[in-house]
């Protein structure tokens, strides 16, 4: 396949955004997988002659993060956490139960092209596990059970929509967003839920605010509760996605 002139000016204008052209590579290289379902060959030639880098540097980014793949993906791709939070929590045992049903290994793709299934390292979802991802979105508090009934909705062409994020699309759309080009889904869905800010609403019950210093003194937690809380606080404050989320109340999160 050949890369459209489309595609190749987009190329071009990812490399103009930076001041140094060659730290736009990875959006690039996502920016061929959205088009070419993989990082090919003509995709590592192309990002190497618009960044002036050789065709080596490239693959060597390309081979050295695993979200970046060198054969064709399917329209999904379903990603089971196996980390060790997940794994004893039920990953393994929905890992185990997908490979069962969906007749395929660890990175291979059934035989219909919808789904790639792929055991992946921790995505900083512990509060919430196990959890598994669609293209990249999250999908919270998973049996096997559930998480069968999650392919078989993504294989039908039924609407499906994450936990805590956007409705899903496609992988290759995805990929199109991770690259920098928006779809508009950007406020679909809270992005943080009731697990993830418990600390905040303990910080608040008590009084307890970031910044104090003093042991002991007003508005310094000082059992463990209390540090952990405050800690929750510090993070919760300075991300202002997670204060105005509408997950941020008693019982929050999204059950869809």
């Amino acid at each position: 396949m050949t890369l459209s002139e489309t595609t190749v000016a987009e190329l071009h204008e990812l490399a103009g955004r930076y001041p140094h052209k060659r730290s736009a590579l990875l959006p690039m290289l996502h920016l061929v997988q959205s088009v070419e379902g993989s990082v090919t060959a003509e995709g590592i030639e192309r990002c190497a002659e618009i960044l002036e880098l050789s065709t080596a540097q490239v693959s060597g980014v390309a081979t050295f993060y695993t979200m970046y793949k060198r054969r064709p993906m399917g329209e999904h791709h379903v990603g089971v956490c196996t980390n060790t939070l997940c794994a004893v929590m039920g990953g393994d045992a929905i890992f185990e139960r997908l490979k069962n049903h969906l007749d395929v290994g660890n990175d291979e793709t059934t035989a219909d092209g919808k789904v790639t299934l792929e055991h992946i390292e921790c995505n900083a979802a512990c509060d919430f596990a196990p959890v598994l991802t669609v293209n990249w979105e999250f999908f919270d508090n998973q049996t096997p059970e559930s998480a069968v009934e999650l392919v078989d909705s993504l294989r039908a062409g039924e609407a499906v929509r994450s936990t805590r994020g956007a409705t899903i699309t496609s992988w290759r759309e995805a990929e199109r967003v991770i690259a920098g080009f928006e779809d508009g889904r950007v406020d679909e869905g809270p992005t943080a839920a009731g697990a993830s800010l418990a600390g905040l609403r303990i910080a608040r019950e008590n009084g307890w605010t970031a910044g104090t210093t003093s042991a002991g003194g007003s508005g310094t937690a000082t059992t463990k509760e209390g540090a952990v809380a405050q800690a929750d606080t510090a993070r919760a404050e300075s991300e202002t996605v997670a204060e105005q989320s509408p997950a941020d109340v008693e019982g929050g999160g999204s059950d869809d």
